[in-house]
């Protein structure tokens, strides 16, 4: 396999890099030398046409990014591969997801800015508009080691074609990694890295996932088309790993502008990702779509920009299943790991997923059957996990009925529905609640308990137990205030890691997303527009 640079002919030792233990003077690389994938192979890989003059390969790492080698854009690489910020000065069309060119599976769209990456061959590529059904690969954070096996794809030469149609790929081994790049020699004798493969995606497997390690760079193309004397077919790659976070934060720029935020159903937050509150990773969001979708957004690192996510995955498509939620909350249900997710369905039945990561959600416990065997839950209007039993290690559940009257079921974790303590009667004045969600606003021993009302008023009950709600109501937004437009209201650590009173992520129903830091007694302190 050969991974690739333009088909444009480089002229050779323009780079230098350290490959195993000789010293390569390389060209940029061209294409993968190795068998063709099949369509819904590799499907983030993306082919490059640079002002019709050059060809590149590329990889999809969010639904409007890719990730590429800066010197598909590089006007005289014997100045460097150095480009500028901005729109790319050739028209540049990128193909993802066609594995067979030939073919009308997939998406072309228009790149219309470069962010590119100053110490190394690479740059961000942004779309005109966002690439659906295509799974983004993933991020790795892990190094490459020495002797380690990655793929590597492109749609460069191969051994007998000059200008293939097909993406091709094939496995190499990992030579010498230095800072900023990584050196690769082919597993068989058919694997090169070619011209037209510049930019491609290098690549781990993992757990039936994708990672990406690095971006082709340079390459000796020995075992391509029109190289036959060459016998060398060592490869760099530039590394993508040790700037994995720089990656998320551009690529968060454009993650929540969506306009089908307006069809958000419900929302969840918490650590699902392996995070936790330690201060280094701001929380997950779960999100579940009127058409049954549902989508998971991973929380951005603490230093990170003000966009509080840095990478979202798809969790289900379009007429799911979960087109059959009515109620979703986010918590902690296991004494140890990450936090999970609670539904109630339309059939009743109520259900806790202990695990939930960028493939979707994992052990699922029923904790109520649904069908005609138990109604009753289907009269659960609202519901919201939270830490409402003082040193508990995992989450209660409160639940607000349709008739008015509210319960909570303490330490789901391990009791599911058993543990029940109604906290008040039906009340005509609970029905006038659109949405609830527990959070730590004012430091109480227990968790707060925040009510959106349907006049547009948002309260905080302090410090709700088993013993009900104390004290006077906090009255946060007043009577008729902007919430009352509120399409989705998410209570989580959206800005400080964990530190602080919670914040508050607003979906309106205009489609703009937004979110209150460090809401407190007090009131709100603020609102940081995201989308709109």
């Amino acid at each position: 396999m050969s991974v690739g640079c333009t088909r444009a002919a480089w002229s050779a030792g323009l780079l230098a890099a350290v490959v195993g233990s000789g010293l390569l003077t390389a060209a940029p690389a061209g294409a993968v030398a190795g068998p063709s994938a099949k369509d819904g192979s590799f499907t983030f890989t993306a082919k490059l046409d640079v002002g019709g003059e050059r060809s590149c390969s590329a990889a999809l790492v969010e639904k409007q990014w890719l990730v590429t080698a800066a010197s598909c854009f590089a006007d005289d690489l014997a100045q460097g591969f150095k480009v500028a910020a901005g729109a790319p000065k050739l028209k540049t069309t990128a193909t993802i997801g066609r594995a067979d060119l030939t073919r009308g599976a997939g998406t072309v769209a228009n790149v219309v800015e470069l962010v590119p990456r100053e110490d190394r061959d690479l740059v961000m590529a942004r779309l005109d508009k966002p690439v659906a059904g295509i799974a983004p690969v993933g991020l790795g954070f892990n190094a490459p080691l020495a002797g380690e096996e990655i793929w590597a794809a492109g749609f460069g030469r191969t051994k007998d074609e000059w200008v293939p149609d097909n993406l091709h790929y094939a496995k190499f081994t990992v030579g010498a990694v230095t800072g900023s790049t990584v050196g690769l020699a082919g597993k068989s004798d058919d694997a090169a890295v070619c011209k037209g493969d510049t930019g491609g995606p290098a690549f781990r497997e993992v757990g039936g996932r994708y990672e990406l390690v690095g971006v082709n760079s340079t390459s000796w193309q020995g075992g391509c088309f029109g190289n036959e004397d060459e016998t060398r077919k060592g490869a760099v790659d530039a590394r993508v790993d040790d700037i994995a976070g720089w990656v998320q934060s551009v690529a968060s720029r454009t993650l929540l502008p969506r306009s089908s935020w307006k069809y958000a159903a419900y929302t969840a937050s918490g650590y699902f990702t392996g995070g936790s509150n330690d201060g280094k990773r701001r929380m997950d969001l779960f999100v579940v779509w009127k058409d049954g979708e549902a989508t998971l957004f991973q929380g951005a690192d603490h230093d990170g920009p003000k966009q509080p996510f840095s990478a979202e995955y798809k969790i289900a498509d379009k007429g799911s299943y979960w087109q059959d939620a009515r109620a979703v909350t986010g918590g902690k249900f296991t004494e140890n790991g990450s936090d999970g997710i609670t539904v109630r369905w339309a059939s009743g039945k109520v259900s806790t997923y202990t695990h939930v990561d960028q493939n979707g959600v994992h052990d699922e416990k029923t904790l109520r059957p649904g069908g005609g065997d138990n109604p009753f839950w289907k009269n659960a209007r609202l519901i919201t996990a939270g830490r409402f039993t003082e040193n508990s290690l995992r989450d209660d559940l409160l639940v607000l009925w349709e008739d008015g009257s509210t319960s909570m079921y303490s330490d789901i974790g391990t009791k599911g529905l058993s543990g029940w303590t109604q906290l008040t009667k039906a009340d005509n004045g609970w029905k006038n609640a659109v949405q609830i969600s527990a959070g730590e606003f004012t430091g109480k021993k227990t968790a707060d308990l925040l009510i959106r009302w349907n006049d547009g008023q948002a309260q905080l009950f302090p410090g709700v137990d088993t013993a009900g709600y104390h004290g006077s109501r906090i009255t946060v937004r007043p009577v008729g205030s902007a919430w009352k437009n509120a399409q989705t209201l998410t209570v989580g650590s959206f800005t400080a890691a964990g530190k602080g009173p919670n914040d508050v992520l607003v979906g309106w129903n205009d489609g703009n997303v937004s979110y209150y830091p460090g809401v407190d007694a007090a009131g709100t302190h603020g609102e940081v527009q995201l989308v709109g």
